[in-house]
């Protein structure tokens, strides 16, 4: 499993890098929405863990722009800013039932990676 981590804050998202590798995940990641684009002109990932507040670019916004180069990718938002109720209503209008609030518990990030991963992409049949 590959997991792109976007957050601007440097310090949060590079432990989170290193805290899922010692737990054997591939984990990238970047502090600016641009370089997450650039990364997956390349090759896609499993998942995208991304900070919805962010300079320049939103995480619904840069989710958009990910999912045209790599249709298959789930997402993961975490949020620290705004009201519960316009975060619940980015999410409904994303599509996306994984989201955290920051400051984020390791193993609740942890266990959304692992069921966002064993989730079936959208539209496959399974039977």
């Amino acid at each position: 499993m590959r997991v792109l981590l976007v957050d601007d804050e440097i310090e949060f998202v590079s432990a989170l890098a290193e805290r899922l590798a010692i737990r054997g995940i591939d984990a990238d990641w970047t502090n600016r929405p641009e370089e997450a684009i650039e990364r997956v002109q390349e090759d896609c990932y499993d998942i995208a863990v991304l900070d919805v507040k962010m300079p320049r670019v939103s995480g619904f916004d840069l989710k958009k722009r990910l999912e045209e180069k790599c249709p298959a990718m789930k997402f993961i938002f975490l949020t620290g800013h705004g009201s519960e109720e316009a975060f619940e209503a980015g999410v409904t209008e994303t599509g996306t039932d994984y989201y955290l609030v920051k400051p984020v518990r390791f193993d609740e990030l942890l266990g959304k990676i692992r069921s966002a991963a064993a989730k079936p992409p959208e539209g496959e049949n399974n039977g």
